[in-house]
């Protein structure tokens, strides 16, 4: 087994902060089917401000050996993971959001917590299991998927989840619009 040298990138405590945050959102996101859906977005409301800036701290890594990248999830995981997340949240699962990034498009458009939930659990659990390979090769690929994921894919759905996690969890106070502070 290589030695981790304290200057790599790779082994900095960044890295080492998002991939134990990583691991812990997986762990819970597996074990979902035993948490009520005001577990689910308990937790989602308060891991997902730390994932988004561990995320955003993560190194730039060159890769020695694009080869060394691997994904585990599978397409039957994910859906797993997606049908008991959806089974949970039933009528609150979807939402409608505008898209920022096209600033021509201005309608809203459809999506589901448990999509973009499973979504993020793919991309981490790939880190987390990617990084775990004894090779420097392997580690660095994780790091810097997860970065490229995050910039393209998991970053983006965690900030419309989070918006509407926190419409969820407050929406007694949306619903009497008399009463909102803005």
């Amino acid at each position: 087994m290589e030695q981790a040298p304290h200057n790599e990138p790779v082994y900095s405590q960044n890295v080492l902060e998002m991939l134990t945050l990583a691991n812990e959102y997986t762990l819970f996101v597996e074990k979902s089917e035993d948490y009520s859906k005001e577990d689910i977005l308990n937790y989602m409301q308060k891991i997902f401000p730390i994932l988004y800036l561990k995320a955003s701290l993560l190194p730039v890594i060159d890769l020695n050996n694009d080869e060394a990248n691997e994904r585990y999830v599978t397409g039957e995981l994910w859906e797993n993971i997606f049908s008991i997340l959806r089974k949970k949240f039933q009528k609150d699962d979807e939402y409608w959001y505008i898209d920022n990034s096209d600033i021509s498009e201005t309608d809203p458009i459809r999506a589901s917590l448990s999509d973009n939930l499973a979504d993020i659990y793919q991309d981490l659990k790939d880190f987390v299991i990617l990084y775990q390979k004894s090779s420097r090769d392997a580690k660095e690929n994780a790091v810097y998927q997860c970065n490229i994921l995050f910039e393209s894919h998991w970053g983006y759905r965690l900030i419309n989840a989070l918006k509407y996690i926190h419409t969820l969890k407050y929406k007694d106070f949306y619903q009497n619009e008399d009463e909102m502070l803005i």
